[in-house]
């Protein structure tokens, strides 16, 4: 725990906060487009004091985005292994090894992780564990959360976004929660096209935060970052971040294109 966020835990009031906009390329670049997003963002003009921006990059092309990518851009890890230690994982990338290799970020429990592509996919208590492994090797994460439509459809929104993050918050330690990020990414709205309405993003991650004070604590509650993905756009950043408890984006499709600099000055 951090001598700051120790305090802040003592004092009982929560520390302040910049906004958080992440951008998960997914499978998504080859060796010839990489150079050129990173010199897009790389040529896109000053930060906002306002803001911290991170992106998840392919496995692949860690290296090369972490050598050649602004230093006020984090690089992050799109997943992480299970394993506490390295050994014979084959394919797998345990959180020492991203921590090794000089990353600071992972996700964990994106819905594409959860649903699996078809096979048995990643379940509540998988997302967490990984969660924890992560944050102990001395990564921050952002973990993913988010209802199916269905889901939504039947009124479950809560039901389900609550138990992903009870099921997290049952890993963690008070002062753990300073290097994690909440993720709320309804999965009917990735990579969809359809955008869940700030009123509605307001709505779950009001709820998360007043779970979050109930269950773990009100300063975890305060400083927690709740931030929302779900195909957003330069377009609709604007309504998204003026809600009180939007804390920031986690972009897909957008964060390919110069579109995600305008997401990144949203926050202005």
């Amino acid at each position: 725990m951090s001598s700051e966020w120790a305090k802040y835990l003592a004092k009982g009031t929560p520390p302040a906060k910049r906004f958080l906009i992440g951008g998960n390329w997914k499978a998504n670049g080859t060796v010839t487009s990489v150079p050129n997003m990173v010199k897009t963002l790389n040529d896109g003009g000053s930060i906002p004091l306002a803001a911290e921006v991170v992106i998840a990059v392919p496995s692949l092309h860690i290296p090369y985005v972490k050598e050649n990518l602004r230093s006020d851009i984090a690089v992050s890890a799109q997943d992480c292994g299970i394993q506490t230690k390295y050994g014979a994982y084959t394919g797998e990338l345990p959180p020492c090894m991203l921590k090794d290799f000089g990353l600071g970020w992972t996700l964990t429990g994106h819905s594409e992780r959860r649903e699996g592509f078809g096979m048995a996919g990643e379940n509540d208590e998988v997302v967490a564990t990984k969660t924890k492994i992560g944050v102990d090797t001395g990564l921050k994460v952002i973990a993913c959360i988010g209802e199916k439509l269905e889901q939504r459809k039947s009124g479950e929104t809560m039901n389900v976004v609550l138990a992903q993050v009870a099921a997290i918050a049952s890993k963690l330690a008070p002062e753990d929660w300073s290097k994690i990020v909440l993720a709320y990414e309804p999965v009917w709205a990735i990579g969809t096209g359809e955008v869940a309405t700030p009123e509605q993003a307001q709505e779950v991650h009001a709820g998360i935060r007043e779970w979050v004070a109930e269950n773990v604590s009100p300063v975890v509650a305060g400083g927690l970052r709740i931030i929302y993905g779900g195909s957003v756009k330069g377009s609709s950043a604007p309504g998204l971040i003026s809600k009180p408890d939007v804390d920031g984006f986690l972009v897909g499709g957008a964060s390919l294109t110069a579109d995600f600099l305008t997401i990144i000055n949203s926050v202005n």
